[in-house]
C-alpha cells in the first residue's frame, strides 16, 4: 500500500510539473523579439490570490534586481491594460511586463512552500542560466575575434613599415613604445610580469577584450596615417603610434577605465581550444 501511495505521489508530481510547464509556456508573450510575462497573469500562475500580496513579492524582486547591478526598468515595465468585468464592461488596471530574469527574481522571493513557486524557481533558474551561458559564450567569441583583428592590424603595420625600410626590430620598438603610452608609461615587459604572462607569449593574449579592441583601434589609426601621410622613418611612425595609443587611452580614462589596472583575462589559446571543443560537441548533437 505504501509503495502504491509513493507511486501515486510521484505520478501526481509529474502531472503538476507538466501542467505548470505548459501554463508558463502558454502565458509567455513576445514584443520586439523580447519574451515577457504579465504580472497579473503570473500572480495566478504562482498561486497568489491577492494582487497586493503579490506586489510585495515584486517589490522584493525589484530590490534584488538593483542589488545585482541590473537596471530594474529593463526588467519591470509598468503598463496599464483593460480587463473584463462582466456584462460587457471593462476597467483599466495597472500591470507590469516582466522579463524572464524578473520572473526568476520574483520566484526567488516568493513563498517556496507553494508548488507553483517551487516549480517557477527551477523553471526560470534553468532558462536564465541558459541565457547566461549564451551571453558568456558570445563574450568569449567576441574576445577571440578581437584578438584576431589586432593580429591582422599589427601585421598590416609591420607590412607598411617594412616597405619603408624598417625591419622587425624597428617594428618591435614601435609596438613597445605604443604599449607604454597605452598603459600609462608601464612598459610591455612590466605589464607581462604583472599579468603573469608566460615567457615568449604576447601580452595581448592575456588582455581583456576592451584593451584588445582599444589597441586594435590605435593600430588601425596608425596604419591609416602611415599610408596617408607617407611616414617614412621609424621616428615618424613611432611618434604617430604613441600619439594614437595615448589618445585611445584618454578615451578610456575619461570613462574611468584604466588599462594597466584591469585584471588579466583567460589565455586566448586556451579559450580558442575550449570553444573549438564546444563546437565539436555541438556538431555531434550534444
Amino acid at each position: 500500500m505504501s509503495e502504491l501511495s509513493s507511486k501515486s505521489k510521484y505520478h501526481m508530481k509529474k502531472e503538476i510539473i507538466s501542467r505548470l510547464h505548459r501554463q508558463f509556456e502558454d502565458y509567455a508573450h513576445t514584443e520586439n523579439a523580447v519574451e515577457y510575462w504579465s504580472a497579473r497573469e503570473l500572480q495566478f500562475l504562482l498561486g497568489y490570490t491577492e494582487w497586493r500580496n503579490f506586489l510585495d513579492v515584486i517589490e522584493k524582486a525589484t530590490i534584488a534586481c538593483k542589488a545585482s547591478k541590473h537596471a530594474a526598468s529593463d526588467h519591470f515595465v509598468d503598463v496599464n491594460k483593460m480587463v473584463d468585468l462582466g456584462s460587457r464592461s471593462q476597467r483599466e488596471v495597472s500591470d507590469i511586463k516582466l522579463t524572464r530574469y524578473a520572473c526568476y527574481l520574483i520566484a526567488q522571493n516568493g513563498d517556496s512552500r507553494k508548488e507553483e513557486i517551487a516549480f517557477a524557481m527551477n523553471y526560470f533558474a534553468v532558462q536564465t542560466r541558459k541565457m547566461e551561458l549564451v551571453e558568456k559564450r558570445i563574450a568569449e567569441w567576441e574576445r577571440l575575434q578581437a584578438r584576431e583583428k589586432l593580429t591582422k592590424s599589427e601585421k598590416e603595420l609591420s607590412r607598411l613599415i617594412y616597405e619603408r625600410g624598417i625591419d622587425e626590430r624597428g617594428f618591435g620598438r614601435i609596438r613597445s613604445k605604443g604599449d607604454a603610452s597605452f598603459f600609462g608609461g608601464v612598459k610591455t615587459e612590466k605589464m607581462k610580469k604583472k599579468l603573469n604572462v608566460p615567457s615568449g607569449r604576447p601580452l595581448a593574449d592575456f588582455l581583456p577584450t576592451i584593451s584588445i579592441k582599444a589597441k586594435d583601434f590605435a593600430t588601425e589609426i596608425t596604419n591609416t596615417q602611415v599610408a596617408q601621410q607617407n611616414l617614412l622613418t621609424e621616428l615618424a611612425v613611432t611618434k604617430e603610434h604613441v600619439k594614437n595609443n595615448k589618445d585611445v587611452r584618454n578615451i578610456l580614462i575619461n570613462r574611468k577605465i584604466i588599462p594597466e589596472k584591469l585584471p588579466a583575462a583567460e589565455d586566448v589559446k586556451k579559450l580558442e581550444r575550449r570553444l573549438k571543443a564546444d563546437q565539436k560537441r555541438l556538431d555531434k548533437g550534444f
